[in-house]
C-alpha cells in the first residue's frame, strides 16, 4: 500500500512508496492499466534522493518494477494477484512476492491494500524483506496513508512511514499530506517528522495510462 516528461532529481537511493491510486472501474474493464510513480525525498540533514516504480495491472495479474526501494542501488521485481470487493466500502488488494537484487539481495512477501468510503480513503503498502546474506538485514517496511477529499481533486490527510532502508536503525516517521489529482495525474506532498532534526519532504508524481 504510478510519464515520460516527469523528471525528478537524480536517482540516488532510499526507500520508496507508491501513493494510493484506486483505478477507475470503467478503465479496468478496457484492459491493461499501466502506472508510473516517481517519489522525490528532500532531507533536512541528508542527501536528496528519488525512486521510480512501474506497475502493470491486467485482470488478476499485478506486476511491479521498483528501484531504490529496499535499499540504495537496489532493484526489485514483484508479482501479485488483484482482487476487489465492496460497493459503498470499496476494497482493493494485491498480495505479492518480490525478488530483490543489488546492494541488498533477498526475497520479500508483500501487499498493497486500498479502501475508500465516501470521501475517506485508506491506503497501505508493506513487505517483509528477508536478506539472503544475514538475518540482521531482515526488516518490515510499511507506508500507510489516511486521507479525506475536501473538494474535487483535493485531499488532505496523514501518513506513517516505517522503514529500515535509510540506515541500520528502524525509523518510524509521521506527518501530514496534501494531494491534488487531474485526469490521469496525481500529485502529493508529504512532510515526514515535521519539526524534528530528521524532517523530510517527499513529493510524489503518479501517472496512469
Amino acid at each position: 500500500m504510478i510519464l515520460t516528461g516527469l523528471t525528478i532529481s537524480s536517482l540516488l537511493g532510499g526507500q520508496a512508496m507508491t501513493p494510493p491510486q484506486l483505478a477507475d472501474k470503467a478503465d479496468e474493464e478496457e484492459g491493461t492499466i499501466y502506472s508510473i510513480c516517481i517519489v522525490t525525498y528532500l532531507e533536512q540533514h541528508g542527501r536528496d534522493y528519488a525512486n521510480p516504480t512501474f506497475t502493470v495491472d491486467h485482470d488478476w495479474l499485478h506486476a511491479e518494477l521498483r528501484y531504490n526501494y529496499e535499499a540504495l542501488k537496489t532493484g526489485s521485481i514483484w508479482l501479485g494477484y488483484n482482487f476487489s470487493f465492496g460497493d459503498k466500502l470499496a476494497i482493493e488488494a494485491a498480495p505479492m512476492l518480490g525478488g530483490v537484487f543489488g546492494d541488498s539481495t533477498g526475497v520479500a512477501p508483500g501487499y498493497t491494500i486500498s479502501a475508500s468510503w465516501r470521501s475517506i480513503e485508506f491506503y497501505t503498502q508493506g513487505e517483509f524483506f528477508f536478506d539472503a546474506g544475514t538475518s540482521a538485514g531482515n526488516f518490515f517496511y510499511n507506508w500507510t496513508e489516511l486521507s479525506y477529499t475536501i473538494a474535487e481533486h483535493y485531499r488532505i490527510g496523514l501518513v506513517l512511514d516505517r522503514t529500515k532502508a535509510l540506515g541500520e536503525n528502524l525509523d518510524v516517521r509521521r506527518g501530514p499530506l496534501v494531494g491534488f489529482n487531474y485526469k490521469k495525474l496525481d500529485f502529493t506532498a508529504y512532510w515526514l517528522s515535521p519539526g524534528s532534526p530528521d524532517s523530510t519532504f517527499a513529493f510524489a508524481v503518479t501517472a496512469n495510462f
